[in-house]
């Protein structure tokens, strides 16, 4: 049994009229899109967590100098 309860041979079938409807060029380009729009949610996704560790060594900076400025 195939994807979705689909046979291979069906699904053949259904891949063979997305070509012919789409045309192989066509196909490339949204193959390409979709990876690239894949890429840069990803990387947003993952920028997220460095922003806060940024966000986390200003605040350890900062109360190490203000600790710092308490000693003297």
């Amino acid at each position: 049994m195939g994807f979705g309860g689909l046979s291979m041979v069906q699904l053949g079938i259904l891949l063979v009229i997305v070509i012919l409807l789409f045309g192989s060029k066509k196909l490339r380009t949204l193959g390409s899109d979709l990876g690239s729009a894949i890429k840069g949610f990803k990387s947003s996704v993952s920028d997220e967590p460095s922003d806060k560790e940024q966000d986390v060594q200003r605040y350890q900076n900062l109360t190490s100098k203000e600790e710092r400025h308490n000693e003297q």
